[in-house]
């Protein structure tokens, strides 16, 4: 997919605050998923439930 822009940012602060900052002039939004939570039930980390439940465009969850 050539014609797709992708644009990667570094950003500091609170992660669910900044990425749903980024998120308002994003058509969607990629995060990464280690499933690194300690719980084996759990799929997703608190990051990525937080976003589910806050972003307004598409999210898509890639698990390494």
């Amino acid at each position: 997919y050539p014609d797709v822009v992708v644009k990667q940012t570094v950003l500091r602060g609170d992660v669910v605050e900044r990425i749903l900052g980024a998120a308002v002039r994003a058509e969607a939004v990629v995060v990464g998923s280690s499933g690194r939570t300690g719980f084996s039930g759990q799929l997703l980390g608190s990051t990525v439930r937080s976003l589910a439940h806050r972003v307004d465009c598409p999210l898509i969850i890639a698990r390494g």
